[in-house]
């Protein structure tokens, strides 16, 4: 593979859930074995839309790691920059429901491969034709070493002149707000793109209005700030202009747990192809209701022929969020 269009770094991990979505974990038997990750997810959704991808990461060497790899370079993602830890193992995240909607995770992932992420595993040469590297907050949460990771990262890519997206991606079992500040906020001047969910920006930021926390948010950097509201669609501060787009009914919802990514794979391939930042919020929405109808993290992830005929088909809601 020639080198990527887009760069993404981070942890992915192998993903365990139940096929019957609705049975209680504590009394499943049964459980599919599957590959899930926030960056991981994003490069494959930029796959799907047409973009070149490669994803930088640590995976424990076995049959663990080696099973991560290859089923997200079975989607088109080149793994040649992931290295394989013999001194630390890939980690395990579980999905499930306990008789209602809500998708609950639970995480096997201290001191796993990815934790021990460094400077030093990323390849300044594998940049070079980047258009966009994408990033995540929650890897700073793993480690000092993937932190400077991240920030060395935002360096080789403003180098070469790519455009950079950061989800804030929180995950607070991880650590707590005030690591999370002095971890995120640091690296927001290096973005162009920022994104997170409105619970997250009110959180961060410490403000309960959303457009409050997005001007917020704007101050430190960022060109534009995209707030991900679920079913209701998604706000965008572009240049201190809000804006807003509903979202969309899918026919069934299943699980949430990738639907982010797939959003922020929506949006960017969006901008890259030369779109306005509405049209993207609209593209990125369908994306997000698409992750969300089907199990796993990123199967129900389009192409971007298929994105253009579920706009055609799904009911959009109004905008309500900004």
């Amino acid at each position: 593979m020639s080198l990527p269009e887009v760069v993404t770094v981070g942890e992915a991990m192998v993903l365990l859930y139940s096929a019957d979505g609705s049975t209680p974990l504590r009394k499943v038997r049964q459980l599919t074995m599957d590959v899930g990750g926030a960056d991981s997810n994003f490069a494959i959704g930029m796959t799907r839309l047409g973009f070149s991808a490669g994803w930088v990461s640590r995976v424990g060497a076995g049959p663990l790691g080696e099973f991560v790899v290859q089923t997200i370079a079975d989607e088109g993602v080149d793994v040649s920059r992931v290295a394989s830890d013999q001194d630390h193992p890939t980690g395990v995240y579980f999905k499930y429901h306990d008789g209602d909607e809500e998708t609950r995770v639970i995480y096997y992932r201290s001191a796993s491969a990815a934790s021990y992420l460094r400077p030093e595993d990323l390849d300044p040469g594998y940049f070079a034709k980047a258009r966009l590297l994408h990033l995540n907050g929650m890897t700073c949460a793993l480690g000092e070493s993937c932190e400077r990771t991240v920030r060395e990262a935002l360096r080789l890519a403003k180098k070469v002149g790519a455009v950079a997206s950061l989800d804030l991606n929180l995950r607070l079992q991880l650590w707590n707000v005030d690591a999370a500040r002095r971890a995120i906020l640091p690296l927001l001047p290096q973005a162009t793109v920022l994104f997170g969910t409105e619970d997250e920006f009110r959180i961060l930021f410490d403000r309960p209005s959303l457009p409050d926390a997005l001007r917020a948010a704007s101050r430190l950097g960022p060109e534009t700030v995209v707030a991900k509201c679920g079913e209701r669609g998604a706000a965008a501060l572009v240049s201190g202009t809000l804006i807003s787009h509903g979202g969309f009914s899918p026919p069934d919802f299943v699980d949430s747990v990738g639907a982010g990514d797939g959003f922020n794979a929506g949006f960017m391939a969006s901008l890259l192809r030369g779109l306005t930042p509405g049209e993207a919020l609209r593209f990125a929405n369908l994306i997000g209701a698409a992750a969300v109808a089907v199990p796993g993290d990123f199967q129900g992830y389009p192409s971007w022929s298929q994105l253009e005929e579920l706009a055609s088909t799904w009911p959009e809601k109004a905008a309500t969020v900004g």
